[in-house]
């Protein structure tokens, strides 16, 4: 299985820590700017002080295609300097997709076989048609918003659904929110190639548990730590599986932009492995 590389790093460094590239153009130090590719020289940087930490990178899409080819490139050229130097490292890339027909298959060959990312975050607002792609790929994580860090999320993800039709009305659990019908969508449908994950914000620790104990080991994508204040304690205690693990902890703009990346990622990596033992 795809997470079977991110279970070996995380393992082998004793981290949870994931690394979001975030790299936004105006945020970057003056050094950076006057480079060729300033957003690769910025990652490059930020990886070599943080990878002994890390056992996930993710950066988002939105900050490179926001420049255009040459940011595009840079985000190819950070894909390969990963690829060459810390191939063990699992890499995400947050993009948000979800489609119909043709568009989907040019997201899969541009993420998975250009770029070479190892896993996409996915919005399953289209169902499963739309996310088809993606899954069918074995080799590939698909990992889908369930419940996410921001403060609007609950507009549509706390929306209370009665039982389908073919559910029947006798069901016991009447009245699900959305975000939890997500989630058994995905772990009793979507699921079939054991490539999937979920997005939960550290935001919500409380129905973080509740989808620990519905999704079994199943890894979890946890952003909100950090600039967004999610608690690591209540995140670890929340959402450890049974093997001591099953979180993607990231954080973002709190490492990459901190005085001393490096201090900061072992600062988190530390403080998460207090809350594991």
């Amino acid at each position: 299985m795809v997470i079977d590389k991110y279970n070996k790093r995380a393992e082998k460094i004793n981290s949870l820590v994931c690394v979001g590239l975030d790299s936004e153009f105006s945020k970057l130090p003056d050094r950076f700017k006057q480079m060729e590719h300033p957003q690769f020289e910025f990652n490059k940087w930020i990886i070599d002080q943080t990878a002994e930490y890390a056992s996930s990178y993710k950066p988002n899409s939105a900050f490179y295609e926001a420049r255009g080819d040459a940011g595009i490139m840079d985000l190819k050229l950070t894909m390969e300097y990963l690829q060459n130097n810390y191939a063990d490292i699992f890499t995400i890339l947050d993009a948000k997709r979800a489609d119909i027909g043709n568009t989907n298959n040019g997201y899969v060959a541009f993420v998975f076989d250009w770029l070479g990312c190892d896993a996409i975050t996915l919005h399953p607002y289209l169902g499963q048609e739309a996310l088809k792609p993606f899954l069918d790929r074995a080799d590939k994580g698909c990992t889908i918003l369930c419940r996410t860090s921001n403060p609007g999320a609950g507009d549509l993800q706390d929306l209370v659904l009665p039982p389908s039709p073919s559910e029947g009305r006798d069901r016991e659990r009447l009245g699900l929110p959305l975000w939890q019908v997500v989630a058994e969508k995905v772990r009793d449908e979507w699921n079939y190639n054991h490539n999937c994950l979920l997005v939960i914000g550290a935001t919500y620790p409380e129905e973080m548990k509740t989808l620990r104990s519905l999704m079994g080991q199943m890894c979890f994508l946890v952003p909100g730590i950090g600039a967004q204040g999610g608690d690591v304690q209540a995140t670890v205690k929340a959402g450890l599986d049974k093997e001591n693990r099953g979180l993607i902890i990231n954080s973002s703009r709190g490492i990459i932009f901190a005085q001393d990346p490096a201090a900061e990622a072992k600062r988190l990596r530390d403080e998460i492995n207090k809350y594991r033992s």
